[in-house]
């Protein structure tokens, strides 16, 4: 990092905050996903990646908590065309299909779609296990492996990589879904989907979800019987709570409570406020300012708790401005900031 000058211009090197570090020395390594096929409401979510990429060099790496931060080494990995163009082939013809249900169409009497399925399917699982077994290279060399989406079905690869090393970890959610369907749309791996296929994996002990405020009962009856694997701290409750006089510090400590050891972290944008990201896949009113969430990873980081992974998804810009980028990339520099202060202490 000799070379880096963390009070200069940012330097847009193809490489994450301009950081002038390759994968061979990265101690964390962020893949990027350009997918966005399951998403049912907003698309877009497929170029964050490269937005929040080209934003990430407009931030400054003085952090208070972190001394040089500038100095974290951490790569993200090129962006595969390859991905992006078959995002791009999917995605027209799964905006009609979904199109197609909501307006009261029937999969069992449309074959076409019954292959488009099976096709989007056979995909997702490709790429899942892609980067499954990057994720296991990583891990082998010592990494903390990484996900930037992309719409939020694409980390379960990462989180099935780490079930290979780990025997037992939580995951930490910050989102304003609960994603706890089944196969939602007929999608095995749809963005609504990604935490009940995680629960799949035996080693994922835990799932505390944090500022969810969207959610079918269907999810709640899933969350109920649980018998307290899944422990979620709802929106609408944490905000009766803070009107009642409750500070977000003292509701930090029982999230942070809630965790086992090892934690893989999983922040959808959506959790924030929609005018910190009015261009994601499905905003929803109310949840948190960016600095809250912020705070909440810093004191995970400081925790004894062990950061063993994490993915930011869902962030995508609209046609007038950056602006979701630019939050995005900061959301980012919150997940590495605290990684890196875990990793070091």
């Amino acid at each position: 990092m000799a070379d880096f000058d963390p009070n200069g211009v940012g330097i847009a090197n193809g490489n994450i905050f301009g950081f002038p570090v390759r994968e061979e020395d990265a101690d964390i390594v962020i893949m990027p996903i350009p997918w966005d096929v399951t998403t049912s409401y907003g698309k877009g979510t497929s170029k964050g990646p490269q937005q929040v990429l080209e934003a990430s060099t407009q931030l400054d790496y003085y952090h208070p908590n972190c001394p040089r931060a500038y100095e974290t080494k951490v790569c993200m990995t090129p962006i595969s065309k390859e991905a992006l163009k078959i995002n791009d082939f999917f995605v027209p013809q799964t905006s009609e299909y979904i199109a197609y249900l909501e307006e009261g169409g029937s999969l069992g009497e449309n074959t076409v779609y019954q292959q488009l399925l099976f096709d989007v399917n056979q995909a997702q699982l490709a790429i899942k296990d892609s980067i499954k077994e990057r994720a296991i290279g990583m891990l082998a060399k010592g990494q903390i492996p990484a996900v930037l989406g992309g719409e939020h079905s694409v980390p379960l690869g990462l989180i099935e990589g780490l079930a290979t090393k780990y025997p037992s970890f939580g995951i930490l959610q910050l989102d304003a879904h609960a994603d706890l369907r089944d196969a939602y749309e007929g999608f095995q791996q749809s963005h609504a989907s990604i935490f009940f296929n995680a629960l799949k994996f035996q080693q994922v002990s835990k799932l505390v979800q944090v500022g969810i405020r969207d959610v079918a009962e269907s999810e709640v009856n899933l969350i109920e019987n649980s018998g307290g694997r899944i422990q979620t701290f709802f929106d609408w409750d944490m905000k009766e709570e803070q009107f009642k006089g409750k500070n977000w510090a003292d509701q930090v400590d029982e999230i942070i409570a809630a965790l086992p050891e090892f934690v893989y972290v999983s922040y959808d944008i959506d959790a924030l406020r929609p005018e910190l990201c009015p261009n994601t896949g499905t905003p929803v009113a109310g949840g948190f300012q960016l600095e809250e969430l912020s705070y909440l990873l810093l004191r995970l980081g400081q925790s004894k708790k062990k950061i063993i992974g994490f993915d930011l998804s869902e962030v995508s810009n609209g046609a007038v401005n950056d602006w979701d980028a630019n939050v995005g990339a900061r959301a980012l520099w919150s997940l590495v900031i605290a990684t890196e202060i875990n990793r070091r202490g």
